[in-house]
Formats: C-alpha cells, structure tokens, sequence
C-alpha cells in the first residue's frame, strides 16, 4: 500500500464528488449508468489510440489517448462512490488493485475487454482499467495529474456556460482538451497549488468573445 497514492486517491475522489455536485447536488442518488458512459469513452479512446483501421495509416495521438483515459477515470470513480462504501475503504481497494495490476496482450484487446467488462457488470473495474494503463505506459502520477487537469476543466467548462450551451468549446481552432494539454506540458510552475495554476491559465486563454463557435459535448 502506498500512502502517497492513497492520499492522491482520495484527493480525486473529493474533487470528482465537487464536480459532480456543481452539475447536480443530488448527483449520488440519480442510479446514473456510469458504465454507458465509460463504454462509449472507450470508443473515443480506441479512434485516437488508432491502428484498427485497416483501410488506412493512422499513429496514436498519445496526449488525447491520455485524456480519453482520463475522462473514462471521472466516470469511473464516480461509479466507485456510489458502491455505499466509506471513502478510505474504496480509497484502500483501489490501492491495493493498483499493486497487483496485470498488463495486456495489446492495446485494442485490453480496451475491448475493460469495456466488456464493464458492459457485463454495469460497474467500473479498477483491474481492467489499470491493466489499459500499464499496457499504455502510463504511470499513475501522470494519470493524476492529468485528472487534476481535465476535473478542473470540467468545473471551468460549468463556470462558463456547459450545462445551459453558452460554453465555447472550440477555442481559435482547437478544442478545449488540446489547450489543456499544452498548458499541463508548458505552462505549470512546480510548487505552486496545481488546481489554481491550470484554472487560471484556461480564464486566460478563454475566447469568451467568440460566440460564434458550437459547443461540443464530452
């Protein structure tokens, strides 16, 4: 068990319950079929991983694929605080998967048997998501972080309008995950509060001008 991870475990549960709240404040109690969510994520991840399509060359965009993951992790926990067990119980589980996670035989079939899975139980599976993980490479802290990133995008996405279609998804040409992106790798500081940091440089590159673009969703 690493205390560390847990604490950063249970820091994402907190700001995934924040979110959730802002969107609905009885949120936890709606029965809402987060594996249909999780399901249709996979997808999304499986068209930016590419190399399925046999009738064509494509080379997987790894930044989107990292915050496909993402997304499908905010659903995913979701799912985990709505299984009315106490947050460090859940907290603990997930920690302990995490040292005892298998790899996969490739790419495709790993997503395709998490979302199987997934479909088969209508709940989350800590293992088969962690198994997408290490067959990608990605180590937790960049999963973290990365959630940090994207949890605080969707709280600045209902600050401005998502819920009601006011939010102005396409910012100058690019979508709002491809800025996040860049500010994650260029514009944070070490040290400094990383939630603050990243809101602050998505106000500033906000086009809130531009009223002409269509929002998108998730």
């Amino acid at each position: 068990m690493s205390t560390s991870r847990m604490q950063k475990i249970l820091k994402m549960m907190s700001m995934q319950d924040a979110v959730n709240r802002q969107i609905d404040e009885n949120w936890a109690e709606k029965n809402r079929e987060w594996y249909r969510a999780i399901w249709i994520e996979c997808a999304e991840l499986m068209e930016h991983y590419g190399g399925w399509k046999w009738w064509k060359k494509d080379t997987p965009d790894m930044e989107q694929v990292l915050l496909e993951i993402v997304d499908i992790w905010h659903f995913g926990i979701s799912d985990l605080l709505v299984s009315h067990s106490s947050w460090n119980s859940i907290a603990s589980n997930v920690d302990e998967e995490w040292d005892n996670l298998g790899k996969g035989d490739g790419f495709h079939e790993t997503v395709e048997k998490f979302a199987q899975a997934c479909l088969c139980a209508k709940r989350f599976s800590v293992g088969e998501f962690g198994a997408i993980l290490r067959t990608c490479e990605i180590p937790f802290d960049s999963l973290y972080q990365f959630y940090i990133g994207k949890n605080v995008l969707n709280r600045f996405r209902q600050d401005h309008g998502y819920k009601t279609g006011d939010y102005v998804k396409n910012w100058d040409g690019r979508e709002d995950n491809e800025v996040l992106s860049e500010i994650l790798k260029n514009h944070i500081q070490e040290g400094d509060d990383l939630e603050t940091q990243i809101y602050s440089n998505l106000e500033f590159k906000y086009p809130d001008n531009n009223l002409n673009s269509e929002p998108k969703d998730l």
